[in-house]
């Protein structure tokens, strides 16, 4: 009455089996499409058994002993044959005995038949028996079995019946959903289609009941109400036996067939979140025998036994068993105590796994965070809505290089939030100067006694500050507090204000944008690193201290310096992604240096540490800036094409990345006359990003965007432009970051005025007299740099002639900061 979709592959393998084995078992959860498997492989291969394929339902035998008789009954029904000799033929030819397994076997005898023994698993020790009996003494027999659970018979080749692919099911759900309601197509909403079959796991049946509910129901609809599958998943066919008219009886049959520890097991597995490993099932279902029972489960087709990447095997529940276990699990009043046990396991995961992050084991504990995140998150929620501050500072504390690692600030940012709210604030006026503390907050299970339970509330609101610079509005407000709070608080020399997460508090010295209290604190940090032997801490704030002095080319030697202990530090602790760092570190001081081709060597050693640690949105980035530098080497198009792949394949992988190559692309862009495409990567940029707050991310995109204007010869918005970027330029943050930045907008300003001729030409060429005054010390200018400083240049004595532009370019000499500031806002 139906096609039948999405099998063909699995009927050539079945029938591949049935020609090498006698008895071949198809193994399955409820609702997979074992019985219509069997059947229509059965019916293609029929030419195989001359003298026919039968079926015997055994779903309605209640009693095991009274297997045989169903099966030599269905032997003699002429409507359960499918193909073969007829059935008052069979029953004239059949001996006549008491015994129905005699009987069977003589009557299979010599003949060459196919015997499909379906639905075996509420009577699965008689159909074992029989099917044993049988194929002993009936050599032309094949057995063909359907079951929840092997029949455990020698010689037995089970066959899984896996879930529907996705293109297979989304088919059977176009199907059957157009058979329900005519003109259906799951293109009418793709989407919510493909969410319907994933969340039903592929399975057949289910599929088909939600596709009977599109008589009412959008797709949307019935993905949206999924969460109550059991209630709407009811409506199947009147013809089918009454375990397989509604999801929940699909669910009850296997339920019902089970002792009481599977079912506890089952029920306290609902509490996982993407399955789990052997010792997490172990430590949260409590059973004295849960491998035993594992398996049980596993071979009743309730459990989805697969290797995980660590070559251990992971245990997890299909979705729809999930829910009906959860459903089990409230009923038998033990949600609490379970979801305990999960907690407590998965923060010692992550308690113990966190420092494993910083050495040679890295690449391990990473696959496992990332193996087990789906776990650790359900910790996180469970944790704070039960207001458990002290479990949830410690999960949040023990994550908080993870998410730094995986560039997970969103993450990051409402964990750290959540935990933060549990407790009263630790940087409450008034600020009271923190105290040193040798030992980590997650160097021990919790609870924490006074002092580190406060440090910890500390250190989850600096984990909270630092990954707020995505939320504009909020950062504006709270976490400028915050971080003046916090910089108040600490002070050098603290032992826990050398190690991650306490280190960020000098992150909030740098975003406050005051330099020299910055290096004073990076010196003091090395040295206590130094002092007390921490040598990754060492190694960590060597490399931070190699960055920040980098933006400076005449500090880029110290900056080498500090780069290459940390490097030598991170590669003996067998740290790839801190030698990463380290690395990127030295590029970004031999670039400011000029020293481009080292740089450039720098930047893709870099990258193979990253890709070690299949750390995407690290890798993005280190080669994004690789990209940057090659157009100084004469690689323009190598850079482009780089860019471009980055933003091709970096979708989703990092915030930083993405912004950095559409920057560097529109100015190659820019550069080579395709001033339209960069000018829509800019507005794009600025569009996803809002209204910025960060004034280094904001004066350079006004500042492409006013040098793309000068390209363009709209030179009255280039130089509004312009003096917009300079403003954003002179903040703190960006002084210290890029010092470079503001000069560089002057020069923007003044091909602008030159541009727009008269007496304005002459200000340029002041302008541009002050230019390299107002450079960083020892600055060694890129291509791009001197490119736009030439074409101001050539603008302005164009219009003033040669003489009347040297004397005004003399006058700039000697100009301050503020006194070209005010020039150009005259102008």
């Amino acid at each position: 009455m139906t096609s039948f979709v999405g099998r063909d592959e699995d009927i050539g393998a079945l029938l591949g089996d049935l020609d090498r084995a006698r008895l071949v078992t198809l193994l399955g959860p409820g609702g997979a499409g074992k019985t219509r498997l069997s059947q229509e492989a059965a019916e293609r291969g029929a030419d195989r058994w001359p003298d026919g394929v039968w079926v015997a339902e055994l779903a309605p035998v209640a009693d095991p002993d009274a297997v045989p008789e169903a099966v030599l009954t269905a032997l003699g029904a002429r409507e359960t044959v499918l193909r073969g000799a007829g059935a008052e033929e069979l029953r004239a030819a059949e001996p006549r005995g008491n015994d129905p397994l005699v009987r069977l076997a003589e009557h299979c005898g010599s003949r060459r038949l196919l015997l499909l023994l379906d639905n075996c698993e509420h009577v699965v020790g008689a159909a074992a028996r029989l099917a044993h009996h049988l194929l002993e003494r009936c050599p032309g027999l094949t057995v063909l079995a359907t079951s929840r659970e092997p029949l455990a018979v020698g010689g037995e080749v089970v066959r899984p019946v896996e879930p529907l692919p996705a293109p297979a099911a989304l088919r059977l759900l176009g199907e059957r959903g157009a058979a329900a309601r005519p003109g259906f197509a799951t293109g009418s909403d793709p989407e919510a289609c493909a969410e319907i079959c994933r969340r039903l796991d592929g399975l057949p049946l289910a599929i088909e009941l939600a596709a009977a509910r599109l008589r009412v129901l959008t797709p949307r609809q019935i993905a949206d109400r999924l969460d109550d599958r059991f209630r709407l998943l009811t409506g199947g066919s009147r013809t089918v036996l009454p375990r397989q008219q509604t999801l929940r009886a699909v669910v009850d049959w296997s339920w019902d067939l089970l002792d009481g520890p599977e079912r506890a097991v089952l029920r306290r597995l609902a509490v996982f979140s993407g399955g789990c490993a052997l010792d997490a099932a172990e430590a949260v279902c409590a059973a004295p025998n849960t491998l035993d029972l594992l398996g049980s489960l596993v071979d009743k087709s309730l459990v989805v036994a697969s290797p995980g990447d660590d070559g251990e095997m992971r245990y997890r529940l299909l979705e729809t068993v999930a829910e009906y276990a959860a459903e089990r699990l409230d009923e038998a009043a033990e949600r609490p105590a379970t979801e305990r046990r999960h907690l407590v396991h998965y923060r010692e995961l992550a308690r113990t796994t966190d420092p494993l992050l910083r050495g040679a084991g890295q690449r391990a504990a990473l696959a496992r965070l990332q193996r087990e995140y789906g776990n650790l998150r359900a910790a996180l929620r469970r944790a704070v809505a039960a207001r458990d501050e002290q479990e949830s500072l410690c999960l949040v504390l023990s994550l908080a290089w993870y998410w730094q690692m995986r560039d997970l600030r969103s993450d990051a940012r409402q964990w750290s939030e959540a935990a933060a709210a549990l407790g009263p604030d630790p940087f409450a006026p008034p600020v009271a100067p923190v105290p040193p503390i040798a030992e980590r907050c997650t160097d021990a299970p919790p609870p924490m006694g006074r002092e580190l339970l406060t440090e910890a509330r500390r250190q989850v609101r600096l984990v909270q500050m630092v990954n707020m610079d995505h939320e504009q509005g909020a950062w504006a407000t709270t976490g400028r507090a915050l971080l003046e709070r916090a910089a108040r608080a600490y002070r050098p020399g603290l032992p826990q204000g050398c190690r991650m997460p306490g280190f960020l508090w000098i992150l909030a010295v740098l975003l406050s944008g005051d330099g020299s209290r910055l290096h004073a604190l990076l010196d003091s940090t090395v040295d206590t690193a130094r002092a007390l032997g921490y040598d990754w801490d060492l190694a960590h704030a060597l490399q931070w201290r190699a960055n920040v002095l980098a933006n400076r080319s005449s500090l880029a030697a110290e900056a080498c310096r500090d780069a290459d202990e940390a490097l030598e530090i991170f590669l003996r602790l067998g740290d790839s992604w801190g030698a990463a760092e380290a690395l990127a570190a030295r590029g970004e001081a031999r670039e400011n240096r000029g020293e481009s081709a080292g740089a450039a060597a720098d930047y893709q050693a870099a990258v193979g540490h990253a890709e070690r640690l299949a750390a995407q949105a690290q890798v993005l980035l280190l080669r994004t800036r690789y990209a940057a530098v090659l157009p100084e080497l004469g690689r323009a198009e190598e850079s482009e094409a780089i860019l471009r792949d980055v933003l091709a394949t970096g979708r989703g992988a990092g915030r930083e990345a993405g912004p950095a190559a559409r920057l560097h692309l529109s100015v190659h862009l820019g550069r080579t006359g395709r001033t339209a495409e960069a000018r829509e990567l800019l507005g794009a940029l600025r569009e996803e990003f809002g209204t910025p707050t960060l004034s280094l991310f904001d004066g350079f995109t006004l500042g492409c965007l006013a040098w793309l204007d000068t390209l363009e010869g709209r030179h009255a918005e280039a130089l509004d432009l312009a003096a917009r970027a300079l403003r954003r330029s002179r903040e703190p943050l960006t002084m210290m970051v890029a010092p470079q930045m503001a000069a560089g907008h002057l020069v923007t300003a003044a091909r602008a005025l030159a541009g727009l001729g008269g007496g304005r030409a002459r200000t340029a060429a002041v302008l541009l007299g002050a230019h390299p005054g107002l450079l960083p010390r020892g600055h060694v200018a890129s291509s791009m740099e001197r490119d736009a400083l030439a074409a101001a240049e050539a603008a302005a004595r164009a219009v003033l002639g040669g003489a009347a532009f040297d004397a005004a370019y003399a006058e700039g000499g000697g100009l301050g900061f503020d006194e070209a500031a005010a020039l150009l806002e005259g102008a």
